[in-house]
């Protein structure tokens, strides 16, 4: 039903249009107001994901807290970490949709009712004047009328009381006739134009009541209706954009009820057993110590033994890496600044416990594997790069090309040789027997039953004699000495194997091409400190063979020397299987120069 049918049966429409102005005009200032609900709710939801977000980051696991995410409650608190940033990208989607479906859409519509309302009530109120206008004209031509009908009324009065006065002349009579005459054609006349202008008036005031004030009455209803509607549709939309990303919620919450039920308390107690198992056996029982059957000398020498023995129990491992290590002249990966990890380890991990030192091992092995299977690809990138250069020049220059192919095969030379080290460090570190009383084990191999002893030109020899050990030089330059040193300990005294220094750090191992005097000597030899050791080691070697610098290479460590491109060196000691090659080079001030360089800078040709 439409609103002027409802008007009509009560007040005037004056006063109904004045009233539905007023409601259109509420209308639209109630749809302002709820925009400005979306835009505060928006403003949470935003400011909600905000904080959200830095919950997650705060909460996020450290750097230093690494070791711990292999638990499974640190995983299950990561994931959950995980949903908690998707519940907050949620949380911006509706912010988002809310600003673009809702806010938007209730600007737009705002702005076209106030305009439509404004062009309705600009037409009502010219239809209200031009009605005013007219029925003012009716009342000025009803005005008109009455006064001359009035006039009209008085001159026929007048007239009939001349022409009944006998003493009035018969012009006088005449005259009172003619001013009747006048004033009852003025009076017709008059009502004439009242007429016609209360039939103008009544054909105005109908089109305005039935045609043209319904029609405005029509257009506000219909712009009421369509910012009611308009309510309707956006309380709706915004409760299906929350609706929209409940399905995403769920699935954040059922992530983390399921990164709950992921904790598994036995699986976190078996590794922290995995981290923390050292791999030692607990130290055997203490033997009672007979006093009155043993003689002074051998209860002191048994007490002795039995104090430095403590220092290789599950508790005295760590101290046993304490004990000073012998320098070598060269001192190549001896300081603690080149056989350090950068998180403070040393390079073969010889100070962890067996079981974590293998770990670390087969860590490391597998991060050099993958660095080399990247950069063999890469290498093979460039080499297909080149082949296509060489094939159509106008694509690239292929000499761009073979320096990053020259460094990618540098590079990857040395990944095989770090991987072949600590190949090697993991072999050896396999061998150390699970259950020794010791921390460290023998570092001879075993072969048949054999000892054997490795040179530096790969060969092996079987020594069955006991008392011709010879020590194992198969291990890099940067080796951990400390192995020796917990084992000589273990014995009571210091059994360097004839008086050599199998440790790495020395930069020299029993190779043949060693220095005069390394591989003879005696324990009493050994004590005589670095002095005489460097007295002996300052024989000259006789070379080898001769190489040739491939690469210039910069001497960073002490025990290397600088090295030009192209520069000839003779060759002193060849590469034991740790990278280095030891060169000698003659200088006119100093007399001859000596150090490693990286076996992968030099191209050598070896004597007959």
């Amino acid at each position: 039903m439409k609103w002027i049918l409802k008007f009509r049966l009560s007040s005037p429409l004056q006063d109904q249009y004045d009233n539905l102005a007023i409601h259109t005009s509420k209308g639209i200032e109630f749809l302002d107001k709820y925009a400005n609900f979306i835009r505060d709710r928006l403003a949470i939801e935003t400011e909600y994901a905000a904080k959200l977000r830095r919950l997650a980051k705060n909460y996020q696991p450290k750097k230093k807290e690494e070791d711990d995410n292999e638990f499974t409650s640190h995983q299950a608190f990561r994931n959950v970490l995980k949903e908690i940033n998707d519940l907050a990208g949620q949380r911006e989607v509706v912010a988002e949709s809310l600003q673009l479906q809702i806010i938007q859409g209730i600007t737009l519509l705002s702005k076209t009712l106030r305009e439509e309302r404004k062009k309705c009530l600009s037409n009502g109120t010219y239809l209200q004047q031009n009605l005013s206008s007219q029925l003012s004209a009716l009342e000025r031509a009803k005005r008109n009328y009455e006064k001359a009908y009035r006039d009209s009324e008085k001159a026929v009065d007048n007239y009939k009381k001349a022409d009944m006065d006998l003493n009035l002349s018969r012009a006088e009579v005449e005259r009172y006739k003619n001013i009747m005459t006048a004033k009852i054609q003025q009076s017709d006349d008059a009502k004439n134009e009242y007429a016609n202008q209360l039939q103008k008036t009544n054909n105005l005031q109908q089109q305005h009541y039935n045609e043209l004030l319904p029609e405005v009455f029509n257009r506000l209803q219909e712009l009421d209706e369509k910012r009611t509607r308009g309510i309707r549709e956006f309380i709706i939309g915004a409760a299906d954009v929350e609706s929209s990303v409940a399905p995403i919620i769920a699935r954040c919450l059922e992530g983390m009820v399921k990164a709950g039920e992921s904790i598994n308390e036995k699986e976190d107690s078996y590794k922290v057993i995995e981290r923390y198992q050292s791999g030692f056996t607990p130290p055997t029982d203490i033997p009672f110590e007979d006093l009155s059957k043993q003689d002074p000398e051998s209860s002191q020498e048994s007490h002795y033994n039995n104090v430095q023995s403590s220092h290789l129990t599950v508790k005295g491992t760590i101290s046993a890496n304490r004990i000073k290590k012998r320098v070598g002249i060269f001192n190549i990966f001896g300081s603690n600044k080149n056989s350090l990890t950068a998180d403070g380890q040393k390079e073969d991990f010889s100070d962890l416990p067996p079981n974590q030192r293998r770990k670390k091992l087969q860590a490391k092995i597998a991060e050099l594997q993958q660095k080399i299977a990247q950069e063999t690809a890469a290498r093979d990138g460039l080499m297909k790069m080149k082949v296509v250069y060489e094939a159509n020049s106008s694509l690239g220059n292929p000499m761009t090309v073979e320096g990053q192919l020259n460094e990618s095969e540098h590079k990857l030379e040395k990944l095989k040789i770090d991987l072949k080290k600590y190949q090697g460090y993991l072999e050896r570190a396999n061998q150390i027997p699970m259950a020794s009383n010791s921390p460290q084990a023998n570092r001879n191999n075993l072969h048949n039953g054999h000892r054997v002893s490795r040179h530096s030109n790969g060969s092996t020899e079987d020594n069955n004699e006991d008392g011709d050990d010879q020590p194992d030089d198969g291990g890099s330059l940067s080796r951990s000495d400390s192995e020796d040193n917990v084992a000589q300990i273990q014995n009571g005294h210091n059994n360097n194997n004839n008086g050599s220094s199998a440790s790495p750090e020395s930069g020299l191992g029993t190779s043949h091409t060693s220095l005069p005097g390394s591989g003879q000597g005696s324990a009493h030899d050994n004590a005589m400190g670095e002095d005489a050791y460097y007295e002996t080691e300052m024989e000259l070697l006789q070379p080898l063979g001769t190489c040739r610098a491939l690469y210039p290479f910069e001497a960073t460590s002490e025990g290397s020397i600088p090295m030009n491109e192209g520069e000839v060196l003779q060759v002193i000691e060849i590469d034991q299987g740790d990278g280095w090659t030891r060169v000698r080079r003659l200088n006119n001030t100093n007399g001859w120069d000596e150090g490693f360089v990286p076996t992968s800078y030099i191209e050598c040709t070896l004597y007959a």
